[in-house]
């Protein structure tokens, strides 16, 4: 199977990776085994579910349910980020045209005022400083704002690489009105979808929880998720320790203790991502629809606002011009 699927792919590290599984599984090693020595192409939570399938004899029903959990998991994914890139792209568009503005036609404007030797309204005055900044500041203001995303990047980065920079940073972002509420509800999808895959294919809960904290994405998570596995290790319950620390919203809270009083955690937890899923969906799809509207409002007030403030001199000009005629 493994020599069938190396020559189906194209070439590329893929194919590679393949071919040395294939390699290390014929000189005796198991399928778990081999995988896990490639993490970047097979992570824990792969390696540990193969691993689980092997020792149960039921390895082709645990790699349907990967295919199918990691299938969800990028078809949202795929939607959330097509999602953004309309206001992306419009956002960028309309940025370019108002630097262009600003560079190029708003110091013609100021020649043009200069001799006529007019008194400038604040708004003009305030549009000709920003323009000059643009233009003549040092660093010039264009290279300022082409380079904020590249800088912002590089912090953020920095900041991810520490535990405690990843935690306050996942804590700021789920405090944002409607972004915090996707991500939260992102987050909760993914942990419950996880963490139901590992127990339903077999994985111990204290290993599986552990496995959910290393790749559930959000900082916060990974912390309760730290004191859910304390509280079971110490023979308490799954429930308690996830309502205390607050991340998750009262339904699931209820979900889990449900699902371990009747002894399906793995069935509640797939329902709670299944159901969260849907929301963050529904969620994505209504802010899009209210970023439209209002990227063409924000839009429409800057090109405005650059216009009258460019049309303010002109009028006082023609009207001086007109008053001298008569």
């Amino acid at each position: 199977s493994l020599r069938i699927l190396e020559q189906q792919q194209k070439p590329g590290l893929l194919r590679n990776v393949i071919q040395e599984v294939g390699e290390d599984v014929e000189g005796g090693a198991t399928l778990s085994e081999a995988m896990a020595k490639h993490p970047k192409a097979f992570d824990r939570l792969y390696t540990k579910m193969v691993a689980a399938g092997e020792a149960g004899g039921v390895l082709e029903t645990i790699l349907e349910r990967l295919a199918e959990f990691m299938e969800k998991a990028q078809r949202l994914k795929r939607k959330v980020v097509g999602a953004m890139v309309y206001p992306a792209a419009v956002l960028t568009f309309a940025g370019g045209i108002v630097l262009f503005i600003m560079i190029f036609v708003v110091p013609k404007f100021e020649q043009i005022f200069r001799d006529f030797g007019t008194t400038l309204p604040g708004p003009t005055q305030a549009l000709i400083n920003i323009s000059n900044w643009l233009v003549k500041g040092t660093p010039p203001g264009w290279l300022v704002i082409i380079s904020l995303p590249f800088i912002v990047m590089m912090a953020l980065k920095l900041i991810k690489m520490s535990e405690t920079g990843r935690y306050f940073l996942d804590m700021i972002i789920m405090k944002i009105p409607i972004l915090g509420s996707i991500t939260q509800k992102n987050s909760v999808a993914r942990f419950t979808r996880t963490l139901g895959t590992l127990i339903n294919a077999g994985v111990p809960i204290l290993e599986a929880i552990n496995i959910t904290k290393d790749t559930t994405g959000n900082e916060v998570f990974s912390r309760a998720l730290v004191g859910v596995h304390d509280s079971i290790r110490e023979g308490e319950s799954f429930a308690e320790p996830l309502r205390a620390s607050r991340v998750a919203d009262s339904l699931v809270v209820n979900m889990v203790d449900v699902g371990e009083e009747t002894g399906e955690l793995d069935k509640m937890l797939m329902k709670v991502a299944d159901n969260y899923d849907e929301e963050v969906e529904t969620m994505v799809g209504s802010l899009v629809s209210l970023l439209e509207p209002v990227l063409v409002i924000f839009l429409g007030l800057i090109v405005g606002s650059i216009v009258v403030a460019l049309f303010l001199p002109m009028v006082k000009l023609i009207g001086s011009v007109t008053g001298g005629a008569n």
